[in-house]
């Protein structure tokens, strides 16, 4: 899987339609999570287009909520973007708002890590030391049965992607940790640029 974009033109498509930087920073993070994955299993000649996808997936969601995953083929078919790309990132609104299955790993992963991502990002706002640093898993796993803690994280989404990738809840979290521990200072160093 090859991206028809650079990362200059994947950051410069997102940055057209996304402006607040809530959006800009899930971007980030998702992009440098899908990163870690692709390396971690084994992937990482196609770490760019996995990269990508995880920078591109919410292209839609900030101008076009109600559309999402199904504006976002038209803005990055305009943008460049090859059909392999627009597959997957669409796929990670399956069953939410589109009928596009994850069926690749990639796939998979994207749609397990990128709700769970939003999670680990609430815990840690909550943490002492505002970092994935010191996050362990028993203590997401806390805020995970805790319906009422970021409320708008689908746990559903974030077990059925586990279920699909054939990994147990715990794998999920303990792995989605890690990637997002490896790319905080970075993503930091990004966002103090806006």
């Amino acid at each position: 899987m090859k991206s028809n974009l650079t990362r200059q033109q994947a950051y410069d498509l997102l940055r057209k339609y996304n402006q607040e930087s809530f959006h800009i920073q899930h971007a980030l993070t998702v992009e440098a999570v899908m990163r870690w994955f692709a390396r971690d299993l084994g992937c990482g000649d196609d770490e760019e287009f996995w990269g990508q996808v995880g920078l591109l997936h919410d292209i839609d969601f900030e101008l076009y909520p109600e559309q999402h995953c199904v504006k976002a083929p038209e803005l990055l078919r305009e943008g460049g973007a090859g059909e392999d790309m627009i597959h997957a990132i669409v796929s990670h609104g399956y069953g939410i708002c589109c009928d596009v299955e994850p069926v690749h790993q990639m796939e998979k992963v994207l749609f397990a890590a990128d709700e769970l991502t939003g999670l680990i990002g609430a815990a840690v706002k909550m943490r002492p030391s505002k970092s994935a640093s010191d996050l362990e898993v028993s203590s997401l796993k806390k805020k995970f049965k805790d319906k009422r803690f970021a409320a708008g994280c689908s746990r559903d989404v974030i077990q059925t992607g586990a279920d699909r990738l054939g990994w147990t809840l715990e794998e999920l979290m303990e792995k989605t940790i890690l990637a997002m521990r490896s790319c905080e200072a970075q993503i930091q160093e990004e966002m103090e640029k806006l």
